[in-house]
Order: C-alpha cells, then structure tokens, then sequence
C-alpha cells in the first residue's frame, strides 16, 4: 500500500491551469485527507509507504512525524512535483536532495525509498537512478511497465528487479503493478484506474496481478482522490477534469473495500517478500525496452 502525499493542485492533470507560484495561495486539503486515510490504516490495521512531496513536508511537518510516529514507512516523492524528464539534472539533484534531507530532520529516519512525481522515470530520465543512488537512496518505484503518454517503459519488468546505473551503482526497483491478460499488460496499480474501473473489474485486475494472491503487487493511491469536495477547475481540457474528478466521490468506499479484500502491507515489506531477486537489468537495456 502507497500513497503519494501531494495536494490537488500539485497534479500534473491541472498544471495546464494552475502555476506553481499560486500553490500557496491556494486552499491546501491534504492534512485533511492524509488524515482520514491515516485513521482507515489504523481501522484496518494497514501499514503504508507513504511518499512525501518535499514541498508538502516543509508545509506539514507535524503531519509527516505523525506518519511516521504511527509505524507508516516513510519515502521520498521529490520536491517540487516536477515531471524529471522536464528538468535539468542540476535542478533534479538539488531538490532530491533538499526533499530528503527535510524527511530525514522530520522522521530522524534515513529516507531510502523514492517514487518520481507522474512516474516520470522513462527512457528519457534514466540519469536520475544515478543521482538517486548517490544521494543515498537504495530502491525506487517509478517505472510503469506499460505506453502512456507522460510515462512508462513498455516491456519492463512487471515484478519487483534491480538496476545497474550508469555510473554501475544497483537500485532496487519495484515497478507499478500491471495484469497479464490476452497477452496484454494492463494498468492495475490503483490510482485512476482504481477510480475509473469498475470495482469488480479492478478487483480482478488487481488479483490477476498478484497471482490470484501468490505474489505481493503495488497498489498506490493520493490523498486527493478520496476528496469529492475538493476545488473544481472547469478551465483544464475535458481530458484532464475526467482523469482528475472521475468517481472522485465512490474512491474512500472503494478503497474500504479494497482493505477488506487483499492484505497490505509497506513497500520495502513487501519487496522483502519476494524470493531472492535474480533479475538484473543495466540502464542501457531498459533503453531498449521502451
């Protein structure tokens, strides 16, 4: 179970509209909602990863220590919210290594898990596994092995592997989750998919990719999806407002059951649960693959 701790504003669907410079002059809601999310972990004794936008920990320390203080997995999720393959890699260090240093003063925890804003580790932004690693980080989960048009790396592994960088540090990577059927890869990780699939539907996606249970999976979701009330933006293309607002209403139940339905645990707990990882790809072959 992960959740990408990012407030509504910060999402790439609605960066057509709104400027980074209006973040904060806009009413923030996601103390509320990482809260009622924390409050649902504790019902149902979850324990999550939860992945911190640095601009979110600056704002929310009290927030962020309370994750922590109730057991949660802490992780990074960059700064500033930035697609990486749309940076510098001078602008992608500086704010991995300013978000990590906030969560680590914050949680008096090493951070060591990072997850890119939109996914955007693509064939693109491989440089970034270098900078991660020096930066001290030791596992990523940031590649979609799947098409879209703003991320994934078609044709990579679907289960938990390693990367050997660059520069020939390795990265553990634990890919989004994707379900196998008719010789297609199909989204299952949650997120919009879990919103815009029928329950069932996702349910079976989701148990497909697991092997009807037999291997942990990533299930990964924001604290904003379950926040029907939160600002609307009817200026953003239609495309836009339906992968922002669709079921946004329908999300708090569905995850409730979606609690009920599978066990959940933090990331690095359930990268643990694998066998030993004999899968070992180089960055140049990931290339290849997209």
């Amino acid at each position: 179970m992960s959740i990408d701790v990012e407030d509504y504003f910060h999402v790439a669907a609605l960066s057509g509209v709104i400027r980074p410079d209006q973040w904060d002059s806009l009413p923030s809601r996601v103390e509320q909602n990482t809260e009622r999310l924390l409050e649902l972990f504790d019902k149902h004794h979850v324990k999550a990863t939860f992945f911190v936008l640095g601009w979110v920990a600056e704002r929310f320390p009290a927030l962020i220590r309370k994750l922590a203080d109730h057991g949660h997995e802490i992780a990074s999720h960059g700064y500033s919210h930035q697609l990486i393959y749309k940076q510098t890699q001078g602008v992608f260090r500086e704010e991995t290594l300013r978000s990590k240093a906030l969560l680590e003063d914050i949680t008096g925890e090493a951070i060591e898990g990072y997850r890119a804003a939109s996914y955007s580790i693509t064939r693109d932004s491989l440089w970034a596994l270098d900078i991660l690693s020096e930066a001290g980080f030791t596992w990523d989960s940031s590649i979609f092995p799947i098409r879209h048009d703003n991320y994934g790396i078609p044709d990579s592994p679907s289960a938990p592997y390693s990367i050997e960088t660059a520069s020939g540090a390795i990265i553990r990577e634990f890919p989004l989750t994707t379900a196998h059927i008719m010789g297609l890869s199909i989204p299952a990780a949650g997120g919009g998919y879990f919103r815009q699939f029928p329950y069932p539907v996702f349910r079976y996606l989701f148990r497909n990719a697991t092997g009807f249970g037999a291997r942990p999976q990533m299930f990964y979701l924001h604290p904003w999806e379950i926040d029907p009330e939160q600002p609307r933006y009817d200026n953003a293309s239609w495309f836009s407002r339906f992968r922002h607002y669709t079921n946004l209403d329908q999300c708090y139940g569905r995850l409730e059951r979606l609690l009920g339905d599978f066990r959940f645990g933090t990331v690095s707990e359930s990268y643990n649960a694998y066998e030993p990882d004999k899968t070992l790809l180089r960055s140049d072959q990931l290339i290849r693959l997209a």
